[in-house]
């Protein structure tokens, strides 16, 4: 089962900018977007202030985002308990739990250090591409947690990103095109 490397990591960075615009923190720290394009040497950088976000999030009342949450229902889950397999890894050691091999693919999920991992390696095209995700599991719980309400938590899960320190979120190489988001305290890349 051959996977869409590039709409797996459009749509991680998409959720990752979205959600990690949501919340204020005490200090002033900011949500980084740098994508650059090899091609065309163009680039784009975001950088926004957390507390900036926060104040805007509240007036997002788009499909499913509403108020720094996002409904899902039983057909998005496909009638998972993300929650309980949550719990499960919690309650697991480090471990690589997922390892997926093929001839131009490498998959793994893994537990390490209070954080789940998702690494993707993929050379099926001409040009490589490389997925890089790191979700510490206090934010995994905050985003589960109105789960039972068909909800998940965005402005929850920033909070316990905010209190995670320095966190490089996503990351999207490919050889012609770069993305890199994070949150820190500088205000510039």
């Amino acid at each position: 089962m051959k996977m869409n490397i590039r709409s797996l990591a459009a749509a991680l960075a998409v959720f990752a900018t979205i959600s990690l615009s949501a919340h204020a923190a005490p200090a002033d720290r900011y949500l980084h977007v740098k994508v650059e394009d090899g091609t065309d040497g163009g680039s784009v950088n975001v950088n926004i202030p957390l507390a900036m976000a926060e104040k805007i999030l509240p007036a997002i009342h788009n499909g499913k985002l509403n108020e720094g949450r996002v409904v899902i229902s039983q057909a998005d889950t496909n009638g998972v308990d993300l929650k309980a397999i949550l719990d499960a890894i919690h309650a697991a050691p480090d471990n690589e739990f997922v390892s997926i091999r093929q001839k131009d693919q490498d998959v793994r999920i893994f537990k390490s250090n209070g954080n789940i991992l998702i690494k993707i390696r993929d050379s099926e095209d001409k040009e490589p591409q490389k997925v890089d995700v790191t979700i510490p599991l206090s934010v995994a719980d905050a985003l589960f947690s109105t789960f039972h309400q068909n909800e998940l938590n965005v402005s929850a899960a920033l909070q316990a990103l905010d209190q995670a320190g320095q966190t490089l979120a996503v990351t999207v190489e490919e050889a012609t095109q770069h993305v890199r988001i994070w949150v820190d305290e500088k205000n510039s890349q």
